[in-house]
């Protein structure tokens, strides 16, 4: 399996390669040149295995520089035995006949990264010793919430690495900054930033194709590699469980084998989207991939016309982790439906980059038109969803998973269609406590982020995960505040250049 570059199709990499660099030197996202495929009797097969089993099986698709052992190693010590709350580790909740919630959420942090994230770190150790033998890796990362404490988490103590962390200052959720700002380990730093997600993922991405930064960390033994979804390493464990979910409704008799199933996804930076997109190349039977956005709804409107225009209003909603405006990941679709054009994908990147909008062939609009269906709703709706379907199900989900819900019935009543769908369900709710009570109670006895937790769950009855409920009372490591422009400074500051 080689990878090229969304913007110079010449660039030829192994997978290892690519995961370790994070980012080709072009400033284009790696993509595998050819998917690789699953016939029925694969699925049937592969249906028959565990979490650990699928993982195994399709990683090895797209790491073919990755020994079988190395593979096993690498999937074994993401999901041994006591990480996730289930032992299914991505559960579907069956909701109705229609509707079933994919839980993403069981991980140590509460949050769907954790589905890579505890991957990554090994996927990288093992990429690093093929490619960057004798160098440090410094992990960057810009995060709008659940990607910066779960690669904390994954990377904390892992030999060899430094991971930085970027988030907006006012841009995630109390229990999120809290998650952060405490977490342990002596390779780790948390920087806060003034500005939102796009300019932390903006910064992060400049100081990732800076040539004197880039040989700086040279003559000190560092590398840069990337956390974020940009990263091969994240996006091929998410493939996993869009298979995985295909084959449990197989399983449990939801769809006959080879029937089609719909994924609704809620996203910001498009890559829990991409993974299902991905999942439908390789042959499991994806009918319709349905894109759900909040009040930012920038991707509704791009899958909607194929003009994309992040020049409109920024909005702090409830479901912070999509308040985004460049969808990072929308590079590696545009790259694949354009038939691997590298020169027209740099060109859409440079227009957005120049002047913050641009518009894709009608090819690739009409591929797109066949593919995917939009929706947004904003936080009203959002909270009304909540206690909807807490009420109808006495099922509760956070304000994201409520998004996609939300989308996910306009759609239905627009189209009729009751194809059996999958819900990519994003974080636990009580890592927004404050908006889920604030959509089941009038009236909150307290402002207190732990007494919401308590209050949430007398509510409710859904039990608190002892690893945000042990957060209460623990002192933040790090509480800096930095401009945006400074965030390369931030960066030597914190790695002692």
């Amino acid at each position: 399996m080689i990878y090229t570059s969304t913007r110079d199709n010449t660039v030829r990499v192994s997978a290892s390669e690519a995961i370790a660099k994070g980012i080709s030197a072009d400033g284009g996202l790696f993509v595998p040149m050819t998917i690789p495929t699953l016939n029925l009797v694969d699925i049937e097969r592969i249906a028959r295995l565990d979490y650990i089993g699928r993982a195994k099986e399709i990683l090895k698709l797209y790491l073919t520089d990755f020994t079988d052992d190395e593979i096993s190693m690498c999937v074994q010590g993401a999901y041994r035995e006591g990480k996730f709350s289930s032992p299914k580790i991505a559960p579907l909740y069956k909701l109705n006949d229609d509707a079933h919630v994919l839980e993403l959420w069981r991980g140590p942090t509460c949050a769907f990264k954790d589905m890579a994230l505890q991957l990554l770190p090994y996927l990288l150790t093992v990429s690093a010793g093929k490619t960057r033998k004798d160098t440090k890796i410094v992990i960057l990362v810009a995060t709008s919430g659940d990607t910066g404490k779960a690669a904390l988490e994954g990377f904390k103590d892992v030999p060899n690495t430094e991971i930085l962390v970027f988030y907006p200052v006012d841009g995630v959720s109390p229990m999120q900054k809290l998650q952060m700002t405490t977490q342990e380990g002596e390779n780790v730093g948390v920087c806060a930033i003034e500005g939102n997600f796009d300019d932390a993922q903006s910064g992060v991405k400049a100081i990732f194709t800076n040539r004197e930064i880039e040989q700086k960390f040279a003559e000190n033994h560092m590398a840069f590699s990337s956390a974020n979804s940009i990263n091969w390493g994240r996006l091929a464990p998410q493939i996993v469980y869009y298979v995985s979910a295909y084959c449990d409704l197989v399983k449990s008799g939801s769809v006959k084998l080879g029937d089609p199933m719909n994924v609704v996804v809620p996203t910001g930076n498009f890559g829990n989207i991409l993974a299902a997109f991905y999942a439908k190349q390789m042959g499991v039977p994806i009918k319709k991939l349905v894109c759900a956005s909040n009040a930012n709804n920038v991707l509704t409107d791009f899958l909607e016309t194929g003009t994309y225009n992040k020049n409109r209003p920024f909005y702090c909603t409830t479901s912070p982790s999509m308040d985004i405006l460049i969808s990072s990941n929308l590079e590696r679709l545009l790259f694949l439906l354009s038939g691997q054009d590298a020169q027209s994908t740099k060109k859409w990147m440079e227009q957005l980059s120049a002047t913050g909008t641009y518009t894709v062939s009608d090819k690739v609009f009409s591929a797109i038109q066949e593919l995917f269906s939009a929706g947004f709703c904003d936080d009203e709706d959002t909270k009304r969803t909540i206690r909807k379907i807490f009420d109808e199900y006495h099922y509760l989900c956070d304000t994201h998973t409520a998004v996609a819900l939300n989308v996910y019935a306009a759609y239905k009543t627009k189209t009729g269609d009751k194809t059996p769908t999958v819900i990519a369900s994003t974080a636990n709710p009580y890592k927004f406590s404050k908006s889920v009570l604030r959509a089941l109670k009038s009236h909150i006895r307290s402002a207190d982020e732990f007494d919401m937790v308590e209050e949430l769950h007398e509510v409710s009855g859904a039990p608190v995960p002892p690893q945000l409920a042990n957060l209460k009372g623990k002192e933040p490591r790090f509480t800096k505040v930095s401009a945006k422009e400074d965030m390369a400074k931030v960066v030597f500051e914190m790695l002692g250049l």
